[in-house]
């Protein structure tokens, strides 16, 4: 994906310490940033996207995105340009080193998940397991 997104989140986030050896990362691709964009105006509200990860669904383990006016001070925040996204300490170990992509299809529009801790996920893309 030539076209990824990529900050370092050392530049970007005043997250809690870490003791890994690198630091957590979470990627949007430019036309996520673009669609997050624009459902930010849509719905004319401000702040992030917040990305999540909840028990239940299909396989386990579904996404959560909804909008938050703000970081959390645990929160691992990434900025793409003036998009941000806040992932919580617990969620981020399972999307350390996602992407969150948006696709269109004959059959389908909207957000998708490229997650390397996913084992399986079900038919619809919003649920997996680790």
């Amino acid at each position: 994906m030539a076209d990824l997104m990529q900050l370092d989140q050392t530049q970007i986030s005043s997250s809690p310490e870490s003791s890994s050896p690198r630091e957590k990362q979470v990627h949007v691709t430019p036309k996520a940033v673009q669609k997050i964009r624009e459902a930010f105006a849509r719905e004319k509200v401000s702040g992030g996207l917040r990305l999540g990860v909840l028990g239940g669904g299909c396989s386990g383990l579904s996404y959560q995105f909804k909008f938050d006016q703000r970081a959390r001070p645990t929160d691992h925040v990434f900025e793409f340009g003036d998009v941000k996204v806040f992932v919580d300490p617990k969620s981020i170990l399972f999307l350390d080193g996602m992407t969150l992509d948006w696709k269109d299809s004959l059959i389908h529009s909207g957000f998708v998940f490229e997650n390397p801790h996913a084992k399986k996920s079900c038919g619809c893309g919003t649920s997996f397991s680790a």
